[in-house]
């Protein structure tokens, strides 16, 4: 029997219609899984709805999520959507001044955090309110009201509020207003994006159908649910019926995926990496001939072509295979025993590591989306054999996609937001007058079929010549190199373009015991006159598949890693050029022979203008 999906709460009466299954959502619990069936969601997810009815929250009350994933996430978010309530999910990991603003910009009746971590982590932003939200925890702490309180006055108030709940249910149409989502942002305060179930149901429902699995795979849930990509994903695997289990953490992300048998997961290119860098490190004791294959294994997938492996040379699908028996086997046992299916989003990953993980059967498909497009735009597609290695696949049916004059992404269809939450004026600015919103994206179209983004629309810049450099197409060529974690270009209105580059030490110091050096720590590592060689190797080599101007001329390394924790990266492993900007300013002004004097400042001033040939009044010809 087949439900329409028009709200996103339709689910629950789907899931039980046609997916009756034991392990829809999974959790552990002191160290064992508790698994949820799909009666099981079906029924919390109302009594939390009844008891969010008893404790008066009405419809369109903002009431705010702060957690880390599991199966109690889904049951709230099911409630307030069925109640008419507009959920927002917050980042766990935010400055207290970020929950500050947030929580009074939201005007939030009630916030549900899930660990008494968090707690004290949203505790000085609450301190500071003048109006405080009430406030309930998932774990058990003293003094604290819990959320268990509100899933016991639904059950204790059910024949109370049944009827009222169907009702609410029945009036709650497709265009109306069910979450309100903070943008990580790499800038300023962040932006309250305002989505009707028509976005999340038309864009789930649509990246739904171009991916392999089904109601008989597991898959393993880490990234933030307060982010729409996962978010999303989690409708689209319970739309199939694919269950859902929440990894512990981070750190247990290769142990879960084996307990679970793991058929899948979301990701971002960070995770990506660190999974490569893991199985890069576990070859470094081998000797020998063993040694050497895993090596070569290694570079037998960076040559991978989904487009043209049926048609590659009869030795190469012989090399495939042993490679297949040798080593990548023994990959795919690490991650549960399975072929995997991965999304990856949020930023670009190197076209090495896709094409040598697809060798290894685990087919990671990169997307691309934004927040205020519920999220998803393109994904490339194994169901249709749509896949393109280095885009982000084809546009989603239903989804209109076209360019600017300068290359601007646009998009308009049912997945575009309902604007900014009390910010009209910035709504109409990324949404013009025929419904097309800017994403601030520039891409291209490659073979009339795959989108490819090639650069942030705000982040390119130009030299003194007047010659434009994208940084971020740059930047994703450099971190292509084994040897580079994060870089970023710069150079505006300068004559050449640089970088700060912050290096995969991971790598470097593996290469650096081959080659028998010696150093206290990274800084000084760093330092080394044959470290700097490499890189500049390293750098040199990228510099040929450049054009003249978009070449980095100069570089600095620099000892620190760049994450979300200490600012230089946003909540989706962005670069935040503003604050890395800052932080590097003397680096940035030494590349250039910048300095901070008002002397020096004014004769570099005078000194970059080009001034034309005068003939001298006293003779003796012309001067420059």
């Amino acid at each position: 029997m087949d439900v329409e999906i028009r709200r996103t709460f339709d689910l629950l009466d789907h899931l039980v219609l046609n997916h009756p299954k034991d392990d829809i959502l999974a959790g552990k619990v002191n160290g064992e899984w508790v698994r949820y069936s799909s009666h099981d969601y079906y029924k919390f997810a109302h009594f939390m709805a009844y008891g969010l009815l008893e404790m008066g929250i009405e419809p369109g009350d903002r009431v705010i999520t702060i957690s880390n994933n599991c199966p109690e996430w889904n049951f709230i978010d099911m409630a307030l959507a069925m109640t008419g309530a507009i959920h927002v999910p917050v980042y766990p990991t935010l400055s207290a001044e970020n929950y500050y603003y947030i929580f009074n910009h939201s005007e939030a009746k009630l916030i549900l955090v899930s660990s008494n971590m968090l707690l004290r982590r949203i505790q000085p932003a609450l301190d500071k309110m003048e109006q405080k939200p009430m406030v309930y925890t998932l774990a058990n702490i003293e003094g604290q009201h819990r959320t268990l309180e509100i899933l016991k006055m639904g059950i204790a108030n059910r024949d109370k509020h049944i009827a009222t709940l169907e009702l609410l249910k029945e009036h709650i149409k497709p265009d109306d207003w069910v979450t309100l989502a903070y943008t990580s942002g790499t800038t300023g305060d962040p932006k309250g994006v305002m989505l009707s179930h028509r976005n999340l149901c038309s864009n789930f429902l649509a990246h739904c159908k171009v991916q392999p699995m089904d109601s008989s795979c597991r898959i393993l849930s880490f990234l933030p649910l307060n982010h729409l990509y996962e978010r999303s994903m989690n409708y689209h695997f319970q739309y199939l019926g694919i269950s859902i289990y929440y990894a512990e953490n981070m750190g247990t992300l290769a142990q879960n995926m084996c307990e679970i048998g793991c058929d899948g997961f979301c990701a971002v290119p960070r995770v990506i990496e660190m999974f490569y860098d893991k199985l890069w490190a576990a070859g470094k004791d081998f000797k020998g001939i063993k040694k050497k294959i895993y090596t070569r294994a290694f570079k037998h997938g960076y040559r991978y072509d989904l487009g043209i492996i049926k048609k590659m040379s009869l030795p190469y699908q012989i090399s495939q295979r042993f490679y297949d028996r040798a080593v990548y086997r023994h990959w795919r046992e690490k991650f549960g025993g399975h072929r995997l299916t991965v999304i990856t989003g949020s930023s670009s990953i190197p076209e090495r590591l896709v094409r040598l993980f697809h060798a290894a059967g685990i087919g990671v498909y990169e997307g691309y989306g934004l927040s205020e497009c519920s999220p998803v735009i393109a994904v490339n597609n194994p169901v249709d054999n749509l896949v393109r290695i280095g885009t982000v696949g084809p546009v989603l049916s239903g989804v209109e996609v076209r360019f600017a004059e300068d290359g601007e992404i646009l998009t308009r269809g049912p997945h575009i937001m309902m604007g900014y939450y009390k910010d009209p004026e910035y709504t109409k600015q990324v949404i013009d007058e025929d419904g097309w919103f800017h994403t601030g994206d520039i891409g291209i179209m490659v073979a009339n079929k795959y989108l490819k983004i090639t650069d942030r629309k705000k982040d390119i810049f130009k030299l003194s010549a007047g010659k434009y450099v994208a940084p971020q197409m740059i930047e994703n060529k450099l971190r292509e190199s084994e040897f580079i974690d994060q870089v970023m270009v710069v150079g505006e209105h300068q004559k050449f373009a640089s970088a700060i580059v912050a290096p995969n030490f991971n790598t470097l110091h593996y290469w650096a015991l081959k080659h028998h050096l010696h150093y206290r720590d990274n800084l000084e590592l760093i330092g080394k006159p044959d470290v700097l060689t490499k890189y500049k190797e390293i750098i040199e080599l990228y510099n040929k598949d450049l054009d003249p101007h978009e070449q980095i001329k100069k570089f600095r390394l620099v000892s620190e890693e760049w994450t979300p924790a200490n600012g230089l990266l946003s909540q989706t492993l962005k670069l935040r050029r503003g604050p890395l900007q800052a932080k590097y300013k003397a680096e940035i002004n030494d590349l250039y022979d910048l300095h901070d004097d008002s002397k020096n400042n004014l004769f570099s001033a005078f000194r970059s203008i080009d001034l034309p040939s005068i003939k001298l009044p006293f003779g003796g010809g012309s001067s420059n």
